[in-house]
């Protein structure tokens, strides 16, 4: 069975990106596939300094975070935009998972893998911005990014009580959801 991890770069309560990700979890469980959806919340790790990862090695909640990437086919990744770009909690996490462990092959935690990326915002660009150096950032690192994307502007008025409620939105991150398990699950 394909195996899909979601969750958003944001640890803030009531996050429109927790919110959306939800959605195309929902999506990728309807085609079929096991989801696995996390907070980073749960995931704390300190600031990547090479020098501390010598001295102390990898932080334990860093290494669960890396082992669920390598555990899982794909990835549905919901991102706020900051300034134009990801946060920094979502750079340091994707950051420790890919430091080569022990007896592992270089990037193993996105190589091979496949990720569908959204953002959401209040603003008239929901989030779009980010949704291109993301994309640069997981094929650098050697995975394979859906050409559909969904950024959701004006998120703020398709939420009641932290979930989405308007069907187009819906739908599209379902299908979102969808694609990511499908094309995880031809590649697995």
């Amino acid at each position: 069975m394909t195996k899909i991890l979601a969750f958003a770069g944001s640890t803030r309560k009531g996050s429109f990106n927790h919110a959306i990700v939800n959605v195309a979890a929902e999506g990728a469980r309807d085609a079929g596939a096991e989801v696995t959806v996390i907070d980073l919340a749960d995931y704390q790790m300190p600031i990547f300094n090479e020098d501390d990862e010598a001295e102390f090695g990898m932080p334990e909640k860093a290494q669960a975070f890396k082992e669920l990437l390598m555990s899982h086919d794909g990835f549905l990744i919901a991102s706020p935009e900051y300034n134009s770009s990801y946060p920094a909690l979502l750079k340091n996490a994707i950051d420790w998972a890919s430091r080569m462990g022990e007896g592992e092959k270089p990037l193993q935690a996105y190589r091979g893998k496949v990720a569908g990326i959204m953002a959401a915002s209040a603003g008239g660009l929901g989030g779009m911005r980010v949704l291109v150096v993301l994309r640069m950032l997981l094929e650098n690192l050697g995975t394979m990014v859906l050409p559909n994307q969904k950024a959701i502007a004006k998120v703020n008025t398709l939420v009641e009580d932290g979930v989405i409620t308007d069907e187009k939105t819906i739908k599209q991150l379902k299908n979102l959801g969808k694609e990511t398990a499908e094309l995880a699950g031809k590649l697995a």
